[in-house]
């Protein structure tokens, strides 16, 4: 497989009214992320709420997602667990029902040192045969991971191929990441892209947003790739007034769902508890921001 690069946005779970799985919404987002010029889709990260979803669920919906994709762009699937012999097993498994990559959280219950991270990723890098992604995502976890770890286990385990920084501030770690482990490693952003331009100066090869804006992503990678910087920030500077709402600690996926729901693209905003509901007034803000925020 060619290295991972570009804009792979994290594909929202759609949902109906009632909570259940809307799978039909699901085909048509997948499509909509296709024909919005993604580079690749990332699925049962945050902003897709695979923290709410069973194990069926999520089997139910990467075959589907799968399919749909069917082959025209890589599938990255977050596949983390608290425990490690359990995130192997999800690994695996996760790896048989067609990822291309595994996008791997640390284990943040207990909250192991760096010798027990390193063990942790590790172990499920034995049982694989596709690239890893590490999370990088202290704010979440509460586990940090050094430089000099992450380009650790770059040299040491054959399938730790990525990084997905989010460790504030992103750009210097980008820069730390990048330097330690040289061509062992490829970063990606996240953090629904706020800082995705000083990211790319210091090395990133890639971002992972939510999946509402992508036009706007792929409009700024493809004006930075193309040697047009002055371009690449215009385009930036419109689009972040709406990264910045989204990235409101509970309101970013019911943003973009609503986003996605007056594009016509899915049903329902349902979002699953704990994640939270806009309210009326930040649904205001919200249609605002999205009405100054266009792309094209």
């Amino acid at each position: 497989m060619e290295r991972l690069e570009g804009v792979f946005p994290i594909v929202a779970t759609t949902f109906a009214d009632d909570g259940s799985l809307d799978l039909e919404s699901q085909r048509r987002l997948v499509h909509y992320l296709l024909e919005q010029g993604a580079h690749g889709l990332g699925l049962f990260g945050n902003a897709s709420e695979g923290y709410t979803l069973l194990e069926e669920e999520r089997e139910k919906l990467q075959r589907l997602i799968v399919k749909e994709v069917d082959g025209r762009v890589p599938v990255v699937v977050s596949a983390s667990h608290t425990g490690t012999d359990a995130a192997a097993a999800l690994a695996r498994k996760t790896q048989d029902l067609g990822a291309d990559a595994l996008m791997v959280l640390p284990p943040f219950y207990m909250k192991p040192d760096s010798e027990g991270v390193y063990h942790y990723y590790a172990t499920i890098n034995a049982g694989l045969s596709i690239p890893i992604m590490v999370q990088d995502a202290p704010l979440m976890t509460g586990v940090p991971m050094p430089a000099a770890l992450l380009a650790r286990m770059s040299r040491e385990l054959k399938n730790v191929r990525y990084a997905k920084v989010e460790a504030p501030p992103t750009a210097p770690k980008v820069s730390d990441v990048v330097a330690q482990a040289g061509a062992d490693m490829t970063v990606f952003g996240g953090l629904n892209g706020q800082f995705f331009l000083e990211e790319m100066e210091r090395g990133a090869r890639g971002m992972m947003p939510g999946s509402d804006m992508t036009r706007c992503y792929v409009k700024i990678w493809d004006r930075y790739e193309s040697g047009d910087r002055a371009e690449a920030w215009d385009a930036f500077t419109r689009a972040l007034p709406l990264m910045r709402f989204e990235l409101q600690p509970g309101m970013g996926v019911s943003a973009m769902k609503h986003n996605l729901t007056a594009a016509g693209v899915i049903q329902s905003t349902r979002v699953r508890h704990p994640t939270r509901s806009l309210n009326a007034e930040s649904l205001r803000e919200l249609q605002w921001l999205r009405e100054r925020c266009e792309c094209d």
